[in-house]
């Protein structure tokens, strides 16, 4: 039955398919959650400067008559207690210095060490000596944890020991004349003062401003690739938290974790986010690291001439249709596009004639564009993309019988529509990935220096779009803002 429709068609024949919808939308990638570190240093030696102001070198002196420098001696007698030398009374001299102010640390300990050194007579000891000088040492020591508080003041943890390595005493008449009560006196407000010093030291820093600076910095938009089209990273912090410190050689760095919505766009450059005042400091923050996409693209542009050069060749090679023989085929142009259903539409142009002793060529040509339809398909974290499910768009009961769907119908055609229609990612891939990864190590805003790193990478399955086939890439990494004055 179909040849005899097919003779009957006439000596020529026009077909006009009707295409498919176009779609022109856009790829879609969800916003992610990230999060960007924003370290501060600070300098153990401007705090230890700071100390060293403050804290006087003399710590302080003594001069004073004490009645009972050694009490006197007693002895049971007579059923009593009965005092056999008188209290010998003294005259106390001397002053308490400290040596150099020391901090040093590691990890997440700061130690400040504070060396003290007493220098105390007894002079006029009972009007028998004029004077006995006793030396003794201390060792102030003091560990120290930093923290935030809400509105962005840095404030210390104090745990203040120290211990006398040398205890200041004299030894007179087989007795200790100690002094170890009055330099501990004396010691106790020292270490008050240090402890207030500290935090008077450590609350000069003015962390608040630089985090307000590096949270409106953190507003901006960052080109991902100028390749066409170009991809761009939009980011919005949505919150900031203190994540802790970490001290190493001279310096403490602060870690502020700055929670921010990271969104990607395929085209034109999106509007900046709009700046929000620096909130106040977030409870917990999760770190869930830098995380954004990447698109890689393949325009359908770069489909149609493989696939037009694939068809050529097959004509060459010689076709043959399944009752009607060997025909003649010339394949003129391919035309590819999104359609709907997440799938590609093929609009093959072509004319086709019998070639034989049964048919020949007195029978005409068949000319006219053929539209088919197929779904992309890959696999997890594969870069090769292949396209099943060809079908004639709108069915083909019909039209059986034309000659050119005859064409389009035969295996070996759609075999080969297919097997070209074979998109391998990987070099663009790879192209890709390096342009972000040079786009995002280092981007100067001000006085602030933005910077991300690419640690692992991911990606799901292709979309169809109206700018082309997209693999959308996960990628996931570090970033951070560091305060770097120009």
């Amino acid at each position: 039955m179909s040849l005899l429709l097919l003779l009957l068609g006439g000596c020529n024949s026009q077909y006009d398919h009707p295409a498919p919808p176009r779609v022109t939308t856009a790829p879609k990638f969800p916003s992610q959650n990230s999060t960007l570190a924003v370290p501060i240093e600070l300098s153990l030696d401007d705090i230890q400067r700071g100390l060293e102001r403050r804290t006087p070198k003399k710590l302080w002196s003594i001069d004073e008559q004490r009645k009972k420098c050694v009490p006197g001696q007693r002895i049971k007698a007579f059923g009593g207690r009965l005092k056999v030398t008188p209290d010998i009374g003294c005259r106390i001299v001397g002053q308490v210095t400290r040596g150099p102010i020391r901090l040093a640390g590691s990890g997440q300990r700061i130690t400040i060490t504070l060396p003290v050194n007493a220098v105390l007579s007894a002079r006029d000891v009972g009007g028998i000596l004029k004077s006995e000088t006793a030396d003794g040492s201390a060792t102030v020591r003091a560990d120290v944890r930093l923290s935030v508080d809400r509105d962005w003041n840095p404030h210390a943890k104090v745990d203040i020991s120290y211990g006398w390595t040398e205890p200041p005493g004299i030894d007179f008449l087989g007795q200790r004349i100690r002094f170890v009560n009055r330099a501990d006196k004396e010691l106790a407000k020292v270490i008050a003062g240090l402890e207030r010093d500290l935090q008077k030291e450590i609350a000069k820093i003015r962390i608040r401003p630089l985090i307000a600076d590096a949270w409106k910095e953190g507003f901006t938009v960052i080109e991902l690739s100028r390749e066409k089209p170009p991809a761009w990273m939009r980011v919005t912090p949505s919150g900031l938290g203190f994540s802790g410190y970490r001290v190493a050689g001279r310096r403490v760095e602060l870690t502020i974790a700055a929670q921010a919505v990271t969104e990607t766009f395929v085209g034109d450059k999106p509007a900046l986010p709009a700046p929000t005042p620096l909130p106040p400091q977030l409870q917990t923050v999760q770190n869930a690291g830098m995380r954004f996409f990447i698109p890689v693209v393949a325009d359908y542009a770069q489909l149609e001439p493989v696939v037009l050069r694939a068809l050529r060749k097959l004509a060459r090679r010689g076709i043959r249709l399944e009752g009607i023989g060997r025909v003649e085929a010339k394949f003129e142009k391919v035309t590819i596009y999104a359609t709907e259903d997440n799938r590609l539409a093929v609009g093959i142009e072509a004319q086709v004639e019998p070639v034989g002793e049964r048919f020949g060529t007195r029978f005409g040509k068949a000319h006219g564009r053929i539209w088919l339809t197929g779904v992309p398909v890959s696999t997890a974290n594969s870069q090769v993309v292949r396209v099943r499910n060809l079908e004639i768009f709108g069915g083909a009961d019909r039209m059986a019988a034309d000659l050119l769907l005859q064409l389009m119908l035969s295996d070996n055609v759609k075999q080969e529509i297919a097997s070209s229609l074979t998109e391998d990612f990987s070099k663009d891939y790879d192209k890709v990935l390096e342009a972000a990864r040079r786009a995002i190590a280092s981007r100067q805003a001000g006085d602030f220096e933005l910077s991300a790193t690419i640690d692992e990478v991911d990606h799901d399955l292709v979309q169809v779009t109206g700018a082309g086939l997209f693999m959308r890439v996960a990628a996931t990494g570090k970033g951070q803002i560091v305060y770097s004055p120009k």
